[in-house]
């Protein structure tokens, strides 16, 4: 059944406007996006099918290459590039809003940030996050990619780059695509070896999260490993 043949306390679009955005499941919010289905399909059920696609993961969605989401049937190229374009607004607006925070002591300001960059990478990736002295965003980068171990990621390297930012602090981050956020001996030996090394320099660890799927990162601080 096509969503206009749907009573309009029903439909994604009146919904939205009666109760705001906050009220409509992730399928539905697609679906307005989509704004038509297929034969056979509502923008709903065709929302669900682009959802399910992706083990019913957003974050794997927002993940995935155009060329991916164009095989969806109903979606096509244009459709597929119009998603990614609204995907990289929100990823933009988040980092506009996380930029003009100064809290980032606190281990909770950035957890979801980190969660949408990295939760759903199917490589490892260690990032930093430069701060101020007021622990305000300077500048958030990938650092090393691949396979992290204690040899992989240079403290040489990750001390060039806060004096390049000219960085106070720095909140690290990788992420476990296992799904286990627990922290290794080597993650551990690696979170020293960087703290020794980046306070040569003056520049505070504040913490370190590994992200791993749709849990809560751990935070080294929260821990006790700092």
């Amino acid at each position: 059944m096509a969503i206009t043949d749907w009573p309009n306390q029903e439909r994604p679009r009146e919904r939205l406007l009666a109760q705001g955005a906050q009220a409509l499941s992730d399928a539905e919010l697609l679906a307005i996006y989509l704004r038509v289905g297929i034969r056979g399909k509502s923008a709903v059920d065709l929302a669900r099918d682009l959802l399910n696609r992706h083990d019913g993961s957003l974050g794997r969605l927002v993940d995935a290459p155009v060329s991916e989401l164009s095989r969806v049937p109903g979606i096509g190229l244009a459709k597929a590039a119009q998603l990614k374009a609204s995907f990289e607004l929100a990823r933009r607006a988040l980092n506009e809003e996380m930029g003009r925070r100064d809290n980032f002591s606190s281990p909770g300001a950035v957890r979801d940030w980190l969660r949408l960059k990295l939760a759903h990478q199917q490589q490892e990736m260690f990032m930093a996050l430069w701060l101020d002295a007021q622990n305000r965003l300077l500048h958030a980068e990938i650092l090393f990619t691949g396979t992290l171990t204690q040899t992989s990621v240079y403290p040489r390297e990750v001390v060039k780059q806060a004096l390049a930012h000219n960085a106070a602090a720095v909140i690290l981050a990788h992420n476990h695509p296992s799904g286990l956020a627990e922290p290794s001996n080597a993650d551990e030996m690696m979170t020293r070896n960087l703290r020794q090394a980046l306070a040569l320099v003056d520049v505070k660890l504040l913490d370190h999260f590994i992200v791993a799927g749709s849990t809560t990162p751990l935070s080294f601080a929260e821990r006790g490993l700092l």
